[in-house]
């Protein structure tokens, strides 16, 4: 098999998966390549499995990727699918999948037709012990332009969505959600449809912080044991994944990110089907079995 992993020119050397991919690759006697998806040199239709991993620069550039995407599809086999790629780049997904009865975070999005500042009343008029919330564009990744406020912060909260507006971005708005201070994020991490491993993220928002503009923000990863309340809102996650999408066969990777709720109960923050980070390190053995999947 020769495989194409797929990163970006901006986040070369970045991807901390990468070097335990390869290796798996090379044991597994998988003839792996490490390319960007915005090089123009590259002759896709030279490998029989292009594997999405870390082309982090995609939010800035999504009609171009999608076309790159598309492109892809024609001339081999891309993974993830191009249907799924074009569903979960845009985090109105969670939409979809709140309407299938998944337990999402409570999500407000914002149009860039819409007056941010009314907006953001009508938002925190619904919850008024809300004392924290958080803005971020609806095609983001890592953290980038994502902030924290206080409920005090109306204006400099509706100047950051009327920012990302002018830009041409839909913007979400939801609670903060303070466990994650303490708690932190849940990761499961899935393969070909089935559990592989979980970690913890520690949080990233800090309060007064401002938004990052890299290309990613540095986190605090540790393994972590799933609990059962986490399994079973990702298994619901799954389905509905399979329902929306009408799916033949589960996605050869998946995470989906859990953060508790004011209840205590997990909610649905996040599915990465894109090109989530995997944190094969912090599960031995999970690069291995994830190669042996890529020739199903």
């Amino acid at each position: 098999m020769r495989l194409a992993l797929v990163t970006a020119i901006a986040a070369t050397g970045a991807d901390e998966d990468m070097n335990l991919l390869l290796d798996a690759c090379l044991r597994a006697g998988i003839d792996a390549r490490v390319l960007a998806w915005d090089d123009a040199t590259v002759s896709w239709n030279r490998f029989d499995l292009v594997l999405l991993r870390s082309p982090w620069d995609y939010t800035d550039r999504l009609p171009e990727f999608l076309a790159w995407c598309e492109r892809v599809d024609r001339a081999t086999r891309l993974v993830n699918p191009l249907p799924m790629l074009r569903w979960n780049t845009d985090k109105h997904y969670l939409t979809d999948l709140a309407a299938l009865g998944v337990a999402v975070v409570p999500t407000t999005f914002v149009e860039p037709d819409t007056d941010p500042l009314p907006a953001l009343d009508a938002f925190l008029a619904r919850d008024n012990d809300m004392r924290e919330f958080v803005v971020k564009p609806a095609i983001s990744a890592g953290s980038r332009d994502t902030q924290r406020y206080t409920s005090a912060q109306q204006f400099a909260a509706g100047n950051h969505i009327a920012r990302l507006q002018d830009q041409g971005r839909s913007v979400m708005l939801q609670p903060y959600l303070a466990s994650v201070d303490e708690a932190g994020e849940t990761a499961l991490i899935y393969f070909d449809g089935k559990f592989s491993h979980a970690i913890r993220k520690a949080a990233l928002l800090r309060p007064d912080a401002a938004a990052t503009d890299a290309l990613f923000a540095a986190e605090a990863i540790s393994p972590r044991a799933a609990s059962d309340a986490e399994l079973a809102l990702a298994g619901i996650v799954m389905g509905a994944m399979t329902q929306r999408l009408q799916l033949a066969v589960p996605p050869l990777y998946a995470r989906i990110d859990l953060i508790g709720g004011m209840d205590g109960e997990p909610r649905l923050l996040e599915l990465e089907l894109t090109e989530p980070s995997l944190f094969f390190a912090h599960a031995p053995g999970s690069a291995e079995n994830f190669v042996a999947l890529l020739g199903g």
